[in-house]
């Protein structure tokens, strides 16, 4: 070795450099509120970095443009459809509206066939195509049919929301699965549903009336072609990995389905499942709807306020402001909360604020000196903000509840419940209207049957045993577990992420 390298190796190594000075502290002043503005959009890119942003993009066209906007806009339009083209009674138009909710109590169905049965190796992209098409065609025959019979009509309105339905349905399957793997962000999912849909219907409300005001009921239905045209487009690009072996024998796919069919048979048995669902479809049921007779009511200019089209509408946007509001105190302040407390005073509240409804029809609010727009806005606002927190959790707790592999049909299960308990509300309420001779323009009784609805909505506080005494973060893991299969169906019934079983890494992106 030379000398030169000894020397080298034995000289010591340079000091290090001295440490850079301390950051200034920032000078006292108002603090800049950018950082909160931009939170909103910070959130979404962690949902788009963690999921996938066709699947976030996906949610905002279903739950915004489809069950907001579309939705929202429908219920206005229609309401004055059978009401000013069809001209039928408010007992009438309220049972019809019982059968807009036969798609919906069919989601099940379309959850499974989005669960076992693949179309050109694809589970999620061609159901989009279907409620699109659809959506479309029934959308374009109920508005260029002129003079058509109440029953054709009726069948296109279903055929409306049964596009809406399968595009729903196809999301939550998703959602569900997502929401299984990556459990922390189920609360998360759930809010950017709420916020797109609330948003979706204050542009839905807060057109309609114009809409309705410049083109009539009938021609105002067209714009319902939107929605399921945006589902054709998000079929194109939204992102799912196609399955390699697609082309299955007939017997498999039988086997499949009953497989499916018996997970969910043994899954529902479940007190955790069962219990909550049977809450959910009460809360619904026993609180039946009077919305035609109130609708009815507040149009009549001499029996009622004799509010304006144009005021209809945004009356209702302002409700979906309050529903936007009730998910942001949802997402801000109560996503942490036991199960059982939070519905039990939600529900309380929501028979309350029902009180308000009854001091509107007996107009006790002109003593009071509140004019009937003010009073009506409020009672929206508290209504919506009060129902969008009662119904969150119950919804967080549902993708919860559902087994991975069959995520689709069982969270379509449950929120069939949410269907059938809606269609009872509007059967019922229908049949309270009829017997109590509810009109087009005799509403004397109209105040005995919200009275009647308050009370059974007070009533379903009695049932709220029924409810599990938990955090929404909490796993649900049945006491009943078969010891004796180690099958992925087996494992897969109770409950929690199949990852957490067999020590999976799901470090990458979850995908549809």
């Amino acid at each position: 070795m030379s000398s030169n390298e000894t020397k080298e190796l034995i000289t010591p190594p340079p000091p290090p450099p001295p440490p850079s000075p301390p950051p200034s502290k920032p000078k006292h002043g108002p603090r800049n509120p950018t950082p909160s503005l931009l939170q909103p959009f910070q959130w979404l890119q962690m949902l788009s970095s963690t999921l996938h942003p066709t699947f976030i993009l996906g949610i905002i066209l279903v739950y915004g443009l489809n069950t907001g906007f579309s939705e929202s806009y429908f219920r206005v339009v229609t309401d004055y459809y059978w009401k000013d083209v069809q001209r039928i009674n408010p007992s009438s138009a309220q049972l019809y509206m019982g059968f807009y909710y036969i798609p919906w109590i069919l989601r099940p169905l379309w959850g499974l066939l989005t669960d076992v049965f693949p179309i050109m190796g694809y589970h999620r992209r061609p159901y989009f195509f279907f409620a699109g098409i659809i959506g479309v065609s029934s959308a374009v025959l109920v508005t260029v049919a002129t003079t058509i019979p109440a029953s054709f009509a009726l069948l296109c309105l279903i055929g409306i929301h049964g596009g809406m339905a399968i595009a729903t349905a196809t999301i939550d399957a998703s959602t569900a699965k997502n929401s299984i793997e990556v459990k922390e962000l189920a609360a998360d999912l759930q809010s950017l549903c709420g916020f797109c849909h609330s948003f979706g219907a204050l542009l839905g409300y807060s057109t309609s009336g114009i809409l309705v005001h410049l083109l009539g009921p009938q021609e105002a239905l067209g714009i319902l072609i939107i929605a399921p045209a945006s589902f054709l487009v998000l079929g194109f690009v939204i992102y799912e990995f196609r399955v390699a072996n697609s082309t299955q024998g007939s017997k498999k796919v039988v086997d499949r389905v009953g497989g499916a069919m018996e997970d969910m048979y043994r899954t529902i048995k479940f007190p955790q499942v069962w219990k909550p669902s049977l809450f959910m479809f009460l809360s619904l049921a026993l609180s039946y709807s009077t919305h035609e007779g109130h609708f009815y009511w507040y149009t009549d200019p001499i029996a009622g306020p004799g509010f304006s089209k144009e005021f209809v509408g945004m009356m209702y946007a302002i409700g979906a402001v309050g529903s936007m509001i009730g998910v942001f105190i949802y997402h801000r302040f109560l996503k942490d909360y036991a199960l059982m407390s939070l519905l039990f005073y939600a529900q309380l509240l929501y028979a309350a604020s029902g009180m308000l409804d009854l001091m509107f029809v007996l107009r006790w609010n002109l003593p009071l000196g509140i004019p009937d727009s003010v009073f009506i806005i409020v009672e929206e606002t508290v209504y919506h903000v009060i129902g969008r927190i009662r119904w969150m959790p119950m919804v967080v707790l549902s993708t919860r509840l559902c087994p991975l592999g069959i995520e689709g049909t069982f969270f379509a299960l449950l929120m069939c419940i949410d269907s059938v308990g809606s269609l009872f509300s509007k059967i019922i309420g229908g049949m309270v209207l009829h017997l109590l001779n509810v009109s087009r323009t005799n509403f004397t009784n109209l105040w005995l049957a919200i009275f009647l609805r308050n009370c059974l909505r007070f009533g379903t506080i009695a049932f709220i045993f029924l409810v599990p005494n938990v955090t929404q973060h909490h796993v649900f893991v049945p006491s009943n577990k078969h010891s004796d299969s180690t099958s992925i169906e087996e494992v897969n019934l109770e409950l929690v992420p199949l990852t957490e079983k067999l020590d999976i890494s799901f470090t990458k992106k979850v995908v549809l």
